[in-house]
C-alpha cells in the first residue's frame, strides 16, 4: 500500500533573501546597461550635427530621469494622491 508523505519543508529564509538580492542586482545591472546605451547613442547623435545633438540630449534626459525614477520605487500617482494628507484636511 502506498504511503502518503508529508510535503517538503519550506525553504530557509536565507534562500528568500538571496532571491531578493539577486533580483535587486539584476535590476541595478539593467539600470546601468540602459544608462550606458542611452549615453552611447546620444554621443553618436552628437557627431551628426547641432540639431541632432540637441534632440538627442532632450530625449536622453527624459530616458535617464525615467530610469532613475524606476529605481526610486515611487508609488503610482493615484496611490500618492490617495495617501496625501491634504485630502483629509477639513475644507475652510
Amino acid at each position: 500500500m502506498p504511503r502518503l508523505s508529508l510535503p517538503p519543508p519550506p525553504p530557509d529564509t536565507t534562500f528568500a533573501r538571496f532571491d531578493e538580492n539577486l533580483r535587486r542586482l539584476h535590476f541595478r545591472l539593467w539600470q546601468i546597461m540602459v544608462t550606458v546605451i542611452t549615453v552611447a547613442i546620444t554621443v553618436w547623435f552628437m557627431t551628426l550635427g547641432i540639431l541632432p545633438a540637441i534632440l538627442a540630449l532632450m530625449v536622453a534626459k527624459h530616458v535617464l530621469v525615467a530610469v532613475i525614477a524606476m529605481g526610486l520605487h515611487l508609488p503610482d500617482v493615484s496611490e500618492r494622491n490617495a495617501l496625501s494628507p491634504c485630502d483629509s484636511a477639513e475644507p475652510r
